[in-house]
């Protein structure tokens, strides 16, 4: 685990292939996606290292219900109670009334290299025993309810690599938290730079691509994404990495 704090207000936490975020302010912790279920103790860690309690998490913001982003949640919600909002749509995704996750076929594909076999190692131990996590008590927020979070937030469709995958932009401090609609690395990815993931990972590619070019148009100066590290550039000078429509 390494925790980078790139504002005044907000830290990104680097777990198993996979970032978290927490934003601190006089009213709590937001935690922005929660990593994989075996990330699960190093998250709580991660809250008591930037100097809360586990008592101060307000909610959990949940870009998308795959298993690297809501490992923690079960936890957070079983122990504290703590809210999970994410995206209208996607709420459906994370109480698992349908699935949009890369298939068991897939990941054996990935094993025809050395880079993919290692990945699909670590994927299997950071899962194991929680494959069927669902989060029954997942809901969508209204703007005024995300507003007032620790840290304020605004919510932006992202649909593509999950019909209802959501990122959140903090314009306060002008961070826009990406989940897997736009990232900077992944372990199956050959290079490092604003990317988008790997085509197995993407529910619609077209759509994903579609989100990544509409998030680089937001006005934020930082980028936190799901995978790979952190931006400190303003988005709008990123556009021409992915085209213009």
């Amino acid at each position: 685990m390494k925790i980078d704090q790139v504002s005044d207000s907000v830290y990104v936490v680097a777990g198993t292939n996979v970032n978290w975020a927490l934003v601190s302010d006089e009213r709590g912790v937001t935690v922005v996606d929660a990593g994989y279920p075996a990330d699960t103790e190093s998250l709580l860690s991660s809250v008591r290292q930037i100097g809360h309690e586990l008592g101060d998490i307000a909610a959990v913001l949940l870009t998308h219900a795959h298993l690297d982003h809501m490992g923690a949640i079960p936890t957070l919600v079983e122990r504290l109670g703590v809210p999970v909002y994410t995206g209208a749509e996607e709420v459906r995704h994370a109480k698992r009334e349908y699935l949009q996750q890369i298939t068991p076929v897939d990941m054996v594909r990935q094993l025809r290299t050395r880079r993919g076999a290692v990945w699909v190692a670590q994927t299997l131990r950071a899962c194991v025993g929680h494959i069927g996590m669902t989060v029954p008590t997942a809901k969508s927020a209204d703007a005024d309810t995300l507003a007032a979070l620790p840290g304020g937030f605004v919510e932006v469709p992202t649909p593509g690599h999950t019909n209802g995958h959501t990122a959140y932009l903090m314009p306060s401090e002008g961070v826009l938290f990406s989940g897997d609609a736009l990232v900077t690395g992944h372990p199956l990815a050959l290079e490092t730079g604003l990317q988008l993931l790997p085509s197995v990972f993407n529910h619609d590619e077209a759509g994903t691509l579609a989100s990544a070019r509409a998030l680089c148009t937001l006005e934020a100066g930082i980028l936190v994404p799901g995978h790979g590290l952190p931006v400190r550039k303003d988005l709008s000078s990123l556009l021409g990495d992915f085209g213009r429509p």
